[in-house]
């Protein structure tokens, strides 16, 4: 009978230090601040995250836009170099692309463009994307100094600057970390 309790009390000890030991060894390296060298997400996290969610913008195409919307979408903002010309459309045709390719998911993103307004036909050929203009400087430190280049940055649902997206990103690695993000 001391037999058999004894076995169960060993097999909950070991159940229970299962769960407590990772959780503890978590907290420790925590403490020590410890970081590990490489993540899983290939844009840069913005630490700690700034809120924009009163940052105002303008859209081209009608009324402000608000950032904290009732269906909760993600926000991938474009930030275009000065002058945004042929490479800079390019990458934003690529981007809508990959948008295309979230399936039903494309819902939950929303794709903002904030710069100098194209032209109203290429804005017409492009229905999904959102075009903007912001007063604010909240931007500024993300934007691109090289002409004819985009940046991007992800927001999150409740108005969070999450990550940023340097020029010379790969449009495969957004789409990565947008469908990491969105399960």
């Amino acid at each position: 009978m001391t037999n058999a309790r004894n076995k169960n009390r060993i097999t909950l000890i070991l159940i229970a230090g299962a769960f407590v030991v990772p959780l503890a060894l978590a907290f420790l390296f925590n403490a020590e601040g410890w970081r590990p060298a490489q993540t899983r997400n290939h844009g840069s996290l913005i630490e700690p995250a700034r809120d924009i969610a009163s940052v105002p913008v303008s859209l081209a195409d009608g009324p402000g836009f608000a950032w904290k919307i009732p269906s909760w979408p993600w926000t991938l903002v474009l930030l275009p170099g000065p002058g945004c010309a042929d490479a800079c459309r390019v990458r934003i045709d690529e981007l809508l692309r990959m948008h295309i390719t979230l399936g039903r998911n494309a819902e939950r993103v929303r794709m903002l463009y904030l710069g100098p307004a194209p032209d109203a036909d290429w804005r017409a050929a492009r229905k999904t994307l959102l075009v903007g203009d912001t007063g604010d400087a909240a931007f500024d430190a993300l934007r691109p100094s090289a002409p004819d280049t985009l940046a991007l940055a992800l927001v999150d649902p409740n108005g969070l600057l999450m990550m940023q997206y340097k020029p010379g990103y790969v449009a495969s690695d957004v789409r990565e970390d947008i469908v990491r993000v969105l399960h």
